[in-house]
């Protein structure tokens, strides 16, 4: 019976992933191998634990089982685990199930008793794409602080558990050293033992300390000077230590310095605001500390000698603007063109009380028809109703005659 079974296993293995052969290995799959085969196993199990009380379905359990073997064990089993391993879109991981076929069935039918660990039979010792904890790489070496305890416990081994990586350890910000088992900069030693170490913040510009203190500083930060165990700010901008472009002046900071702007009077300048000038600006002059603003508009020449041009002064310079009435033109200030307005309708200019006029002399012709109709036509209620309509008809005309008058003389 195993020639059968294996060839119907192949068989409907490669039915269903053969597709995924055409597909150019994925960059994801070519970096993390491990995690994807960590998933199928993962996936792999809880197919396990789904079909764990099930059996083959048949009429005879009892006989199928003493006659084709036990169900959890059955090519049967298998197939219904394999079918939901990977979702439809997961190409990463029907591409490894296809690579890794015969490997599958091998453990299934032959090792799973002798290897029931399906992730470190699979993934570590029959394709090699994972390693044990604690170590990484090719060869699966052990990371910084021994496999037991990677980085001390205070970080993070790369490549751990796969078969890549640089194995260094990226410690926690409060930790250093190449196996993080050393306080990091602006940290200092708290307690320890054989197996924990706990690191404290040093006072703020400290970057090695013996204590919390102030004055337990061994070194600073860049922007700091040490001086009796403290660190003391370095003034950038009295030491010339700065530097900021040629129309900016230094602000000193916390171990650190700012670079701002000078005042638009300036032409370089030693502080901030018109009385720290150096040099003025053009358009400015010197009063006192201050470069003011020169008023080009006040001077004795002319400066916006075009027909019809003023003179607005602004800050540091002027500008030339038309008179009222006039407007820029590449032949200088011409006349500004007023467009004439456009003609409106006959209901244009009506208001809102007109508005709601309109609307009771429309429900009240309304009501009048309607009363005319029920009336088959008798002459009275049709000149009621003739006489209604221009009642209305007569009031609106004459709280507005002077308009309508006008809109029907000039067509508006």
């Amino acid at each position: 019976m195993a020639p059968v079974i294996w060839g119907g296993l192949a068989s409907t293995l490669s039915w269903g992933l053969c597709l995924f052969l055409s597909f150019p290995v994925p960059v994801w799959l070519q970096s993390q191998p491990c995690n994807t085969c960590r998933n199928l196993v993962s996936s792999f199990s809880k197919g396990l634990e789904r079909t764990v009380r099930d059996n083959f379905g048949g009429g005879n359990t009892a006989w199928e089982e003493e006659k084709l073997s036990k169900y959890k064990d059955s090519e049967t089993r298998l197939l219904e685990v394999l079918e939901g391993v990977c979702s439809k879109s997961d190409f990463e991981c029907h591409r490894l199930l296809e690579q890794s076929e015969e490997l599958v069935e091998s453990w299934w039918f032959s090792k799973q008793h002798q290897a029931p660990d399906l992730f470190q039979w699979l993934c570590m010792d029959s394709l090699k794409v994972c390693c044990p904890p604690g170590t990484y790489g090719p060869s699966c070496l052990a990371c910084p602080g021994g496999p037991e305890n990677p980085c001390s416990g205070n970080g993070q081994c790369d490549g751990e558990g796969t078969r890549q990586g640089s194995g260094r350890c990226d410690c926690q910000p409060s930790y250093g050293g190449p196996a993080c088992a050393q306080c990091g900069d602006g940290h200092y030693e708290a307690a320890r033992n054989a197996s924990h170490l706990v690191c404290e913040a040093c006072f703020g510009p400290c970057s090695r300390c013996s204590g919390p203190e102030e004055g337990s500083c061994l070194r600073c930060k860049q922007g700091w000077a040490l001086h009796q165990h403290k660190c003391v700010d370095i003034d950038e901008c009295g030491t010339e230590m700065a530097a900021c472009k040629a129309n900016q002046f230094c602000v000193n900071t916390d171990g650190a310095y700012e670079c701002r702007d000078c005042a638009k009077a300036c032409a370089g300048c030693m502080g901030a605001g018109p009385a720290r000038c150096k040099r003025c600006n053009a358009g400015y002059r010197r009063d006192g500390a201050k470069c003011l603003d020169v008023d080009e508009c006040e001077g004795e020449a002319e400066v916006c000698p075009g027909a019809h041009e003023l003179c607005e002064n602004t800050d540091g310079s002027y500008q030339c603007a038309c008179a009222e009435g006039y407007e820029r033109s590449p032949e200088g200030c011409v006349p500004q063109q007023l467009e004439e307005p456009k003609p409106g309708g006959f209901f244009s200019e009506v208001t809102d009380d007109e508005v709601v006029v309109l609307q009771q002399m429309f429900f009240g012709v309304i009501i009048c028809a309607l009363a005319t109709l029920a009336a088959k036509g008798d002459m009275v209620f049709t000149a009621i109703f003739i006489g209604a309509v221009a009642a209305m008809a007569g009031y609106w005309l004459s709280e507005r005659s002077d308009r309508v008058l006008d809109g029907f003389i000039k067509g508006r």
